[in-house]
C-alpha cells in the first residue's frame, strides 16, 4: 500500500563518545546484559541484550523545556504532548552568508502562530567538527525571539549549535522563549530537504520529573504528493 505521506528524520543519531556540545562529556554506550551473557538465563536459543547509556540532558538532537532555565517551569514531564507532537511547522531559511545574528527582520512575512518554527541555517555540515563548536555559529537575537513569543510560536528549533550566542552569557533567546512556555530544540539536522511550510513536526522526548532538556527523535511529516 503506498503511503500519501512521508516521514523524515531531523535529528543526529547519538552514538559512544560523540561530543554535542563542548565542554560536556561524550555518552558512554555499554551492554548491562550481553547476548552471551543472557544464554545462561534464558532458554535454548533464546538471547537478549540490554544496553546501558550514560549521558548528560544536552546530547545530539534535544529539546529544552522552561525547567531548564527556569526553577519554577514545566519540566519534561510537565509538557504537554500537543506542544510537541503534530505541530503545523514551518521553515525559515537563511543559509546564505548574512551574519551569524537572526534578527527580527528574518520573520517578515510569517504566519507564527501555534507553529512549529525550524530556522534552516545548514550549520549541521559542520556537526561533530572543530568548526560546529567554534563559537561562529547563527543564532537567534533577542528581538527576534520578543517577536516569535508574542506572535505565539508554538515550538522553535534550529539546525545550529545554540539557538544563542555562545558569548552571550544571559542567554536571551532561551531566557525568553522558555518564559513564555515555548519549547526549543536545538542541534536539528537535514531541514534542506524540508518544505517551507505545509507539514507536521514532531520532537517529543522521554516523560522525565524533574529534568528540563533530553534527547529527541525529531522528525517531520510531510506529504508525499
Amino acid at each position: 500500500m503506498e503511503l500519501d505521506y512521508k516521514l523524515i528524520d531531523v535529528s543526529h543519531t547519538v552514538e559512544h563518545g560523540m561530543i554535542t556540545y563542548k565542554g560536556l562529556p561524550a555518552p558512554v554506550i555499554t551492554d548491562h546484559l550481553t547476548r552471551e551473557a543472557s544464554k545462561q538465563i534464558y532458554a535454548d536459543g533464546t538471547e537478549f541484550q540490554i544496553g546501558n547509556i550514560e549521558m548528560v540532558a544536552n546530547t545530539g538532537t534535544y529539546l529544552d523545556s522552561p525547567f531548564h532555565r527556569y526553577a519554577d517551569g514545566p519540566d519534561l514531564a510537565g509538557l504537554d504532548l500537543s506542544s510537541l507532537a503534530n505541530l503545523n511547522g514551518i521553515v525559515i531559511r537563511r543559509t546564505q552568508p548574512s551574519g551569524r545574528p537572526i534578527s527580527l527582520e528574518a520573520l517578515t512575512g510569517f504566519e507564527l502562530h501555534a507553529k512549529a518554527v525550524l530556522f534552516h541555517t545548514g550549520w549541521d555540515v559542520h556537526w561533530r567538527t572543530e568548526t560546529y563548536s567554534n563559537g561562529s555559529h547563527p543564532y537567534l537575537t533577542a528581538d527576534a525571539a520578543e517577536y516569535l513569543a508574542h506572535s505565539g510560536a508554538a515550538l522553535v528549533g534550529i539546525d545550529s549549535y545554540n539557538i544563542d550566542d555562545t558569548n552571550a552569557l544571559d542567554r536571551p533567546a532561551h531566557s525568553i522563549l522558555l518564559r513564555h512556555g515555548i519549547p526549543i530544540v536545538e542541534h536539528l539536522c537535514g531541514l534542506s530537504v524540508l518544505p517551507a511550510r505545509g507539514f507536521k513536526f514532531f520532537a517529543v522526548p522521554v516523560k522525565v520529573k524533574g529534568m528540563g532538556t533530553f534527547p529527541v527523535r525529531a522528525f517531520a511529516l510531510v506529504s508525499a504528493s
